[in-house]
């Protein structure tokens, strides 16, 4: 069975669908996917040993040349691409308007979730089968369901797997330490973002411990936060931008991980590694991090100024001890 999947976007929403896969994959032992992405985040698809391919879109230049030639013959040479091959199904998990314009593009009928449930209303309007997904529910669970009742099987395992491999993992071409932290203090959003002086406490505090700290960058602007983050100490690396691939080798092999609320908290969720994650406006019952080992630190007044270095290094100290569960 050949199912056509549409998740474009972003990190954090890719990770959420991977073990709706994992529960096709055991219901149905002969499916296989081909996956609509993003070219940002291709790589994670492939993590699935079930994904065959990726189809890789560009949406950010779509967004900047919505009425240039390059943005016609993008989309008509994916239209070519997605009805080249005759899909079982095709499925919208993404739900929005950009994962609703290539779901227009294709001959086959979709599979999407109804009025009620999308994430924005006028994406329904794409989908020949509709279906009802409870709104309150974790964006992971949510996915599971529409893929059961998209290829009509029944959850029967209510534990989370994402189902992946490493294989696809790289080893960067860096010296890692023996003993590292993983610190992700980079964010979309200004609202979700540590203080520097509260990551350089950190650090002292992980330093005494014998932990060297990475710290990740995906920009120029995060390259140098991190640079001034780790000018307090030798035993602090701020990285420069290294692919997908290569910072999921890199988490792999860490002792643990504190993260700021963006999409590398979840690939650390992903491989179950021992994570602390801050949360300052978020609704983690809907979309925070899922797996063993994790550890949600909520603002109490939606200011991540309220959460204290040494609070967060005791609670990842604890999940690294006792292994969270």
């Amino acid at each position: 069975m050949k199912i056509l999947i549409i998740k474009l976007t972003s990190m954090g929403d890719l990770m959420h669908a991977l073990p709706a896969l994992t529960d096709a994959s055991k219901q149905i032992p002969n499916i296989e996917f081909d996956w609509v992405v993003d070219e940002s985040f291709s790589e994670i698809p492939l993590w699935h040993p079930k994904v065959n391919s990726v189809i890789k879109t560009n949406h950010r230049i779509w967004k900047r040349n919505i009425f240039s030639f390059k943005l016609l013959n993008e989309i008509n040479n994916i239209k070519k691409i997605l009805n080249n091959k005759n899909y079982d199904a095709v499925i919208d998990m993404q739900n929005n308007l950009k994962s609703a314009a290539v779901s227009y593009l294709i001959k086959e009928p979709v599979n999407g979730m109804d009025k009620e449930s999308v994430r924005e209303y006028l994406a329904h309007f794409a989908y020949q089968f509709k279906h009802s997904i409870a709104k309150d529910d974790h964006a992971i669970n949510r996915q599971r369901n529409l893929l059961a009742m998209s290829l009509d099987y029944k959850i029967k395992e209510e534990k989370l797997d994402y189902g992946i491999t490493t294989n696809n993992f790289k080893k960067p071409k860096l010296q890692l330490p023996k003993n590292y932290l993983f610190l992700v203090h980079n964010a979309s959003w200004p609202s979700k973002m540590w203080p520097i002086s509260y990551w350089q406490k950190l650090i002292k505090y992980i330093n005494q411990e014998g932990f060297v700290g990475l710290l990740p960058s995906g920009s120029i602007e995060e390259y140098e936060r991190a640079r001034e983050i780790a000018s307090v100490s030798d035993q602090c690396i701020a990285l420069k931008t290294l692919s997908l691939n290569e910072t999921a080798f890199i988490i792999n092999q860490a002792e643990g991980c504190i993260c700021s609320d963006t999409g590398l908290a979840h690939l650390a969720a992903l491989l179950n590694k021992p994570s602390v994650t801050m949360y300052s406006v978020t609704k983690t019952g809907l979309i925070g991090t899922k797996g063993k080992n994790q550890k949600h630190i909520i603002s109490s007044d939606s200011k991540m100024e309220s959460i204290h270095p040494q609070l967060v290094w005791k609670e990842l100290e604890l999940l690294m001890k006792t292994g969270g569960g």
